[in-house]
């Protein structure tokens, strides 16, 4: 009997527990990226006495790379934190192993292996970046239950700002939803765009990963409302910043900049002491003598001993957040080519911008295409030649100017993308497909390539995968690409910044290092190899370099491009890298203004400073030609007649002075 007595007692201490420790909500979010749904992140909460225990399973697959996450979280049914313990992969690259816990007004931190205590803030808040968004979700009621501070300090560091940004009502299951929108800043780079229901449940996040790259967490039960969420983030985020400066679009404005040497990227010379006059956004006049005639009523900018330059071109942009708009053309640079992005934001991001309503350069749109299979990107796949025939007439008929191919599109079904493009007057870049040779895809009808890589692939290499340029291989590959007048944006940036030693120095590689936002130098810090992997690679980097300037002399067309790295910055580290490779600097400047131009078939009204063309243009302090690290002294910027300040455009998006 007393073995049965026992039995009774636990089964009935098992109940109490399970009512005390019951489940009491639970839920799960999409992860997308491109608006491709990639993965999903799902959280229970249980409750003990006065403390909610989230656990959050966060998991996507990023082109056939897992990228898991755990979480747990306990808060106060007050939504005061306890403790969050975090641990896993934020992106393909990077990883994260936090924990911190609170008790009796002392917080005890731990990263990787490194443990500390610290005095708790009255306010602060453990988050690890920007996933799962269930921290996140429980970072707006904390915030909420303490009267909406401007700001939070973080834990384990920084500081976030969140404001209310207004509310939007959609159409959702034929009935009207209300949702709250705000607007956080300090986790990533630039501003997260937050939706959730008046009860503080997380509706939509988009946000940015640790490689960059933007993404989505979308309610489950709310996915089909994702395409509208992601155009209304592209407005509302471009809006930001329109906002915070004056956006002067009166016509007939007239400028005269007066005692500027202007460098000629056609006839390659300086002219010194000149006088450029300015009229409706184009370049009226250059002059060469100070019996230039000045329109009466003109603004003056007197820019005596600096030096013009024609607007700069990243050839390799991604543009995954409106940030990306004031940081590049802080940096000088007026027209970006977007290789591949979601089709409703990149649309609602560039008429943004180019109805004034936003800050940002001028883009050129890449319409990205992929095939079947994991590693493949994106929602928009071609798989039979009339799937590709219709991606490519949608992107023809949204104002696209071009096709890019990705790495999973089948060989036969790139040359039907290629012919299709043609027919319609697009041309095509894009990374060569898997099983398929580079010149396999020029053979197709590829105009471009990305990626210095795609390149490579065709030329004799050594055991240190450095190039035999006299290797009857290498020599054909030359003839060939030259032959084809193939154009290669080698973004030579990507790859010394993922093959150098991590304990070098990174002012080398970018100077303006300490200038960049806090996360910013949390992602880039930390990327590369450790010394020995790094000497190891070593020749394969410099190979890449070498190959630059060969195909450069070979009268192969080099147009300077990024794939993002540091923002507006790696336009001028990729012509520093031209330099390295051995291009003058003028021929590296050319690589970013003329050269683009001339390729993108804009050149009558792009690319240089020239009587007719569109004003855009840069003023820099230094000569540019006497050492190409100049190009980063920029002093004003002008694009299409308007002027913008960098320091002002810096400032908009937590750049430091």
């Amino acid at each position: 009997m007393k073995k049965y007595l026992i039995l009774a007692s636990l089964f009935f201490q098992c109940i109490a527990g399970f009512a005390q420790n019951s489940s009491t909500d639970s839920g799960s979010f999409f992860l997308h990226k491109f608006a491709q749904n990639i993965g999903k992140e799902t959280y229970t909460v249980t409750k003990t006495g006065n403390t909610l225990n989230y656990d959050v399973d966060f998991k996507f697959v990023d082109r056939g790379s897992p990228v898991p996450l755990k979480a747990k979280m306990s808060v106060t049914s007050a939504s005061e934190p306890l403790s969050l313990w975090i641990k896993g992969s934020t992106s393909r690259f990077s990883t994260i192993n936090d924990s911190i816990v609170i008790n009796n007004k002392k917080v005890t931190i731990k990263v990787d292996s490194l443990t500390h205590t610290e005095a708790l803030k009255p306010i602060a808040f453990p988050i690890g970046g920007y996933s799962p968004g269930t921290v996140q979700m429980l970072m707006l009621q904390y915030w909420k239950s303490h009267k909406q501070p401007a700001s939070i300090p973080i834990l384990p560091k920084g500081a976030v700002a969140i404001k209310r940004d207004g509310s939007d009502t959609l159409n959702f299951n034929g009935s009207s939803l209300l949702l709250e929108r705000y607007v956080i800043s300090g986790l990533i780079w630039g501003n997260e765009i937050v939706w959730t229901t008046d009860t503080g449940k997380l509706i939509c996040l988009i946000t940015n990963d640790a490689e960059g790259d933007k993404l989505e967490m979308m309610s489950t039960a709310h996915e089909d409302l994702l395409p509208e969420l992601i155009n209304r983030a592209a407005t509302y985020g471009m809006r930001l910043f329109t906002n915070s400066m004056k956006m002067d679009v009166a016509k007939n404005k007239t400028i005269a900049i007066i005692g500027a040497n202007v460098i000629d990227v056609v006839g390659v010379t300086t002219f010194k002491n000149t006088i450029v006059i300015i009229e409706d956004g184009k370049i009226k006049e250059v002059g060469l003598d100070a019996s230039t005639k000045i329109p009466a009523g003109a603004t003056i900018i007197h820019a005596e001993g600096k030096f013009l330059i024609p607007g700069l071109w990243d050839m390799h942009s991604h543009f995954e957040q409106a940030e990306w708009g004031p940081a590049y053309l802080a940096a000088g640079v007026t027209t970006v080519r977007d290789c591949g992005n979601e089709f409703g934001y990149i649309n609602s991001i560039k008429s943004a911008i180019d109805s004034h309503k936003g800050v940002g350069p001028q883009i050129l749109k890449a319409g990205i295409i992929d095939g079947p299979g994991p590693f493949g990107l994106g929602i928009v796949r071609a798989s039979t030649p009339e799937e590709a025939i219709k991606a490519v007439n949608m992107y023809k008929d949204n104002g696209f100017v071009q096709i890019k191919i990705y790495s999973s599109v089948k060989p036969n079904i790139v040359k039907v993308i290629c012919t299709e493009a043609h027919r319609l007057g697009l041309t095509v870049t894009g990374h060569i497909p898997m099983g398929m040779t580079t010149q396999a895809g020029i053979d197709s009808g590829m105009d471009m390539i990305n990626h210095i890589t795609s390149a490579a692939s065709m030329f004799k290499r050594t055991k240190d995968r450095s190039i035999d340029f006299s290797d009857s291989m290498s020599v054909a590959a030359l003839d060939y690409l030259l032959k084809h007048k193939t154009v290669v944006d080698p973004t030579l940036g990507v790859y010394e910044m993922v093959l150098r030693s991590t304990s070098d120095n990174i002012l080398d590689m970018e100077p303006n290092f300490y200038k960049l936002p806090l996360p910013l130098q949390t992602l880039f810090v930390n990327t590369g190899l450790p010394d020995s992997s790094a000497k190891l690679r070593r020749p394969n980097y410099l190979a890449f370099l070498a190959l630059v300037k060969a195909m450069y002399v070979k009268g192969i067309p080099i147009v300077a491009g990024t794939d993002m790295g540091f923002p507006g910055y790696s336009v001028a580290r990729e012509m520093e890298l031209y330099v390295q490779a051995g291009l003058s600097p003028m021929e590296a400047l050319q690589s970013a203004c003329i050269n683009p131009a001339i390729v993108m078939k804009m050149d009558a009204k792009y690319g240089s400073i020239r009587s007719g063309k569109i004003a855009d243009m840069v003023i820099l302090d230094a000569d540019p030609i006497l050492n190409i690290r100049n190009v980063r002294k920029v002093w004003k910027v002008i694009k299409d007649g308007e002027v913008y300040e960098p320091g002002v455009l810096h400032r908009m998006v937590g750049f430091k002075e």
